[in-house]
């Protein structure tokens, strides 16, 4: 039997002339590293918004490539980027297997990883390799960043292929929250050593359902 589907007077104003809107994402800014020390996203600067237009905003990591090995890192501002010091009470684990299934897969909390009440910025994945082919894959999302009365949660998921030795998929959970009832307005992304030698973030806003 058929389904039944019913549009409403926003599916409706949102069809085009090639057909119905693609879904709930809006992209806002994309940028792409070129030997860059980092990325940063500042609300009101080069048409970046993270302000209240949305709840949720989601930045993809396409093919992010290290300079050097190096661990994948994040952090908040309250003040526009002068400053990215947000307190922050995270938590990190990881799982990996390796090319040659010499290695037993490993599920691991890892506790050099996380924050308690630290301004630190927080490790999103950890131990990129150099090989030429070598990159990382994922996306964070950032809940209400706008918000001056709660806390701003993350989620991030990234894998990563990190070569040398002994090649390994690493799949990299963190999640936590910027401590701060300020609104955060803009968001920073680096290594811990060395440059984004390439690859691309794009940051979306996502629609209330």
């Amino acid at each position: 039997m058929g389904r039944l589907i019913k549009y409403n007077d926003n599916s409706i104003s949102e069809i085009t002339a090639t057909g119905l809107a693609s879904g709930s994402m809006v992209l806002i800014k994309e940028q792409t590293a070129s030997s860059s020390a980092s990325i940063s996203f500042v609300d009101g600067t080069d048409g970046v918004v993270l302000d209240n237009t949305y709840n949720t905003y989601l930045f993809k990591f396409i093919n992010i490539h290290a300079s050097t090995g190096a661990n994948f890192y994040f952090n908040m501002s309250t003040d526009g980027g002068s400053t990215y010091n947000v307190t922050k009470t995270t938590t990190f684990f990881w799982c990996y297997h390796d090319e040659a299934d010499a290695y037993s897969p490993d599920l691991s909390y890892r506790t050099g990883n996380d924050l308690a009440q630290s301004t630190s910025y927080q490790p999103i994945a950890d131990g990129f390799g150099t090989d030429n082919d070598s990159n990382g894959n994922g996306e964070l999302y950032l809940f209400s960043p706008s918000s001056t009365t709660f806390v701003k949660h993350f989620i991030s998921r990234i894998n990563i292929q990190q070569g040398g030795a002994s090649d390994i998929s690493m799949e990299n959970f963190s999640a936590g929250y910027g401590n701060t009832v300020s609104a955060c307005n803009a968001i920073d992304f680096k290594f811990n050593s060395g440059n984004i030698d390439a690859g691309t973030i794009k940051l979306y806003g996502i629609r209330e359902s």
